[in-house]
C-alpha cells in the first residue's frame, strides 16, 4: 500500500461536514467519523481500488468490553487485501452485546457513506467473523440488494434461538449433576449481578468436579451436548484419537470459559434485550442428543473409567425440572436473530473444526436452512483443521475471499481443499501450511430456522 495516507476525521452524518469528494487519485484514504446512531466507522480505500469493497462486520463485544470500528479481522488480512486493491469498509454497532438490531442499521448507512464520498462500487461483498459472520448472513437475507456475495468467517449460523437453547444444554447438564439442589438460576436473571454471580457458583462446582474422574466424566458430557471439541486452542496439547484424559482437561477449559461468559453474563444481556428468556429444553431428550453427539464415544469410556453409571446419570437429566421460554421472548429472537435460510446471491462460510464458542456443528445447521430454502446451490462451505475460535491464518481468510470474487466471476464454485490452499499460499507465502480439508460436521444438536415451520413449536 502506498505510504501517503489521506486521514479524515469526519462528525456526524447529518452535519454537513462530509467532503463531496474522494481523496485525490494518488492517495490512499483513510476516513473515520461517527454515524448518527453514535456507532464509529472505519474505512480503507487504496489509491488503485479494484473496485470492490467489503463491508466487515465485527465479533461479539460484551458490555464492558473496547468497542472501536473495524474493517477487518486482522492488521495482515486488512493490509494484504488493501495492497490487493480491495477497499475496506466498517463500524463498531452503536451497543454492545446481542446487537443486531443495531449492527445492521450502522453496517447499512456506513456502506452508504462510503457511496457518498468514493462512488458506486463495481462489486460489494459482506463479510464478518464470529457473531459478526451471523450479522453478516442478516445483511445477505434481509438486504440482498445491496450485496453481490458474503462471506462468513466461524459464524453464529445456527442463529439465535438455536445458540441460546444449546448454550443452556450444557449448564444444564452441569447444575443437575454437579449441583443437585443449589439455587443457581440458568436464566431469567433480574441484572447483571445476579447473573454473575451465578456464574461463579456454578464456575466453583465445575472446578471442585474436575478433581475426580466422577466429576471430569460428567463435565465431559456437558461438552458433548454443546459439540465442544476435545482439541479447542492452540495452546493446547493435541490429543491422540482415544486420549480421553487429554481431550477431556482440553474440554474442561473451554466449559469453564462458557460459564464465565456466554452461558450467564452474555445471556443476561440478550434477556435484557427480548425482554426475558428466549430459550428452553421443554420436551429434550438428552439421552438422544448425546447418542448423536460426536463425543459420545468420549463420554462413554470416562464413565467407563470412573465405574459410574452413565444411563443412570441421563436418567437424572431427563427426569429434571425443565425450563421453558417466555413467549415474547421468543418471539423478540425470532424477528431479530433467526436465520430464514434464504440467499439471493452466493455465500461462502468457512469454519475450523476445533472451534469450541461456535462449534463447528452450527454449519450444519445453516446447511439445513438453506436446502430447505432452496438456496443450496448457492452456499458454499469450507473447513480449516484447526483449533480455536476464529483461527485462520491471513492467507486462509484471503483465500476465501478470492474464492467468492471467483465464484461471482464464473458461476462456479472452487472450494474444494486444494484449491483453496493454493490460493492461500499464494495469498501468503510466509506463513505456515494453509489447512483447508474436506470434513462433514454433524448435525447441529438443536437447530431452529424459519424455513422450517415445525421449528416454532416447544
Amino acid at each position: 500500500m502506498k505510504a501517503t495516507t489521506l486521514l479524515v476525521t469526519l462528525a456526524l452524518l447529518t452535519s454537513g461536514a462530509l467532503p463531496a469528494q474522494a481523496a485525490a487519485a494518488d492517495d490512499d484514504a483513510h476516513v473515520e467519523g461517527r454515524l448518527p446512531s453514535g456507532a464509529t466507522y472505519l474505512m480503507d480505500v487504496p489509491a488503485a481500488w479494484n473496485g470492490t469493497v467489503l463491508l466487515y462486520s465485527h465479533g461479539y463485544t460484551a458490555a464492558d468490553w473496547p468497542n472501536p470500528a473495524q474493517n477487518a479481522p486482522d492488521a495482515k488480512t486488512r493490509d494484504t487485501l488493501l495492497d490487493q486493491g480491495y477497499a475496506l469498509i466498517g463500524s463498531s454497532y452503536a451497543t454492545t452485546g446481542w446487537a443486531v438490531t443495531d449492527a445492521v442499521p450502522d453496517q447499512l448507512a456506513t456502506l452508504d457513506l462510503f457511496t457518498r464520498r468514493f462512488g458506486t462500487a463495481r462489486r460489494t461483498l459482506a463479510w464478518g467473523t464470529s457473531y459478526g459472520g451471523f450479522v453478516t448472513t442478516v445483511l445477505a437475507e434481509r438486504h440482498a440488494d445491496r450485496f453481490d456475495g458474503s462471506l462468513s468467517l466461524c459464524g453464529l449460523l445456527q442463529g439465535g434461538i438455536a445458540n441460546w437453547n444449546n448454550t443452556l444444554d450444557p449448564v444444564f447438564a452441569l447444575k443437575t449433576l454437579l449441583a443437585p439442589g443449589k439455587d443457581i438460576p440458568l436464566t431469567g436473571f433480574t441484572d447483571s449481578a445476579q447473573a454473575r454471580a451465578a456464574a461463579r457458583a456454578l464456575g466453583a462446582e465445575v472446578t471442585a468436579a474436575q478433581q475426580s474422574p466422577t466429576g471430569r466424566a460428567r463435565t465431559a458430557l456437558a461438552a458433548a451436548l454443546q459439540h465442544i471439541p476435545g482439541y479447542n486452542d492452540p495452546a493446547q496439547p493435541e490429543p491422540a484419537p482415544a486420549d480421553w484424559d487429554t481431550q477431556q482437561a482440553n474440554q474442561y477449559a473451554a466449559v469453564t470459559a462458557l460459564v464465565q461468559f456466554p452461558a450467564f453474563a452474555w445471556r443476561q444481556e440478550a434477556e435484557q434485550r427480548a425482554g426475558g428468556n428466549p430459550s428452553w429444553n421443554t420436551g429434550v431428550d438428552y439421552t438422544a442428543m448425546l447418542r448423536r453427539s460426536p463425543l459420545y464415544k468420549e463420554v462413554t469410556e470416562l464413565y467407563k473409567s470412573a465405574g459410574r453409571s452413565l444411563s443412570a446419570d441421563l436418567a437424572v437429566l431427563n427426569r429434571a425440572p425443565r425450563i421453558s421460554a417466555d413467549r415474547e421472548a421468543v418471539r423478540w429472537m425470532r424477528d431479530t436473530s433467526v436465520l430464514t435460510g434464504r440467499l439471493a446471491d452466493p455465500q461462502l462460510t468457512v469454519h475450523t473444526t476445533g472451534d469450541a464458542l461456535i462449534p463447528v456443528s452450527a454449519e450444519s445447521a445453516y446447511r439445513r436452512a438453506a436446502a430447505a430454502a432452496g438456496s443450496g446451490r448457492g452456499l458454499a462451505q469450507a473447513y480449516v483443521d484447526a483449533p480455536g475460535h476464529c483461527t485462520f491464518t491471513p492467507g486462509e481468510t484471503v483465500a476465501a475471499v478470492h474464492a467468492l470474487e471467483d465464484r461471482l466471476a464464473t458461476g462456479r464454485w472452487s472450494t474444494d481443499p486444494g484449491a483453496l490452499n493454493a490460493r492461500a499460499r499464494e495469498a501468503d507465502p510466509t506463513t505456515p501450511e494453509p489447512r483447508y480439508v474436506r470434513y462433514r460436521p454433524a448435525a447441529h444438536p438443536r437447530p431452529y430456522d424459519l424455513a422450517h415451520p415445525g421449528d416454532a413449536r416447544h
